[in-house]
């Protein structure tokens, strides 16, 4: 009979397990590809060590595990405080509130999807014109998580988006070319802006710093990324931590568009 009061579900249990599911996802995905993965791993199985002495009810080693786990609070926090920080932060900066964000969780309600407001092709044009001449560049453009906390460790400005502009960027003279410029609605409004890195192994060897940190801003928030390779002029996507493949120019000019939607 308490075998069977055990495994009776209620609809509570099972929202409880889909959001213990959903948050761990986030956790992962959050420390994925850094040293800290290992140690969330390790926690993951000790977590579930405790709880299966616990039902077996082995006191002894089921109060070993869990006098761990408790003392175990304030180390962890000491080892994952970058990791928490991200993760708040990545929580904190969602302006789900604002009006433009708002319309863009809600855009469903309406007959037609909400145009961006972003020149996507300027944007990609100057990416191609970058290409040709092997000029480096990396463009992050904002959807719907704040980049403000980026934005402080570069420049602050405010300039409608042009492709003569973007250019003159990420010339190789010029003193704003270093670092990440970012783009929210239709305004380029940081430049030289310092983006995390990323450490995931899976990156191919020949992209450099400036595709890890592409795919560093992405893993980061929703923020998408465009990318000119000062080596091979080549153009990459990047959006959510991977590297998004696409056809032609028109192509990838309709995908960022709907993506900023």
């Amino acid at each position: 009979m308490d075998f069977l009061n055990f495994i009776e579900f209620k609809i509570t249990d099972v929202i409880d397990i889909v959001l213990v599911a959903a948050l761990l996802y986030y956790i992962y995905k959050l420390v994925k590809g850094t040293v800290a993965i290992n140690i969330f791993i390790g926690i993951v199985i000790v977590w579930a060590l405790w709880k299966l002495t616990e039902l077996l009810q082995m006191k002894m080693i089921s109060s070993m595990v869990g006098g761990f786990m408790n003392i175990g609070l304030i180390a962890l926090i000491i080892v994952f405080q970058q990791e928490i920080r991200k993760f708040l932060l990545m929580i904190g900066s969602t302006n789900f509130a604002s009006k433009r964000n708002f319309t863009r969780h809600f855009k469903f309600l309406k007959q037609e999807a909400l145009p961006t407001d972003t020149n996507v092709d300027a944007v990609v044009g100057a990416c191609e014109k970058m290409g040709m001449s092997k000029t480096g560049a990396i463009l992050v453009m904002e959807r719907t998580n704040s980049l403000d906390f980026f934005k402080s460790s570069g420049d602050s400005m405010n300039i409608e988006i042009t492709q003569p502009i973007l250019e003159s960027i990420f010339f190789k003279n010029s003193p704003l070319h270093d670092g990440a410029a970012i783009i929210q609605d239709n305004y380029i409004t940081a430049t030289r802006v310092i983006l995390p890195v990323s450490n995931d192994r899976n990156i191919p060897l020949r992209f450099g710093l400036r595709h890890r940190a592409a795919v560093g801003i992405t893993e980061k928030t929703d923020a998408v990324c465009l990318v000119v390779s000062e080596e091979t002029g080549s153009i990459s996507y990047i959006k959510n931590g991977e590297f998004v493949p696409f056809k032609g120019l028109d192509a990838l000019i309709a995908m960022i568009k709907k993506d900023l939607e």
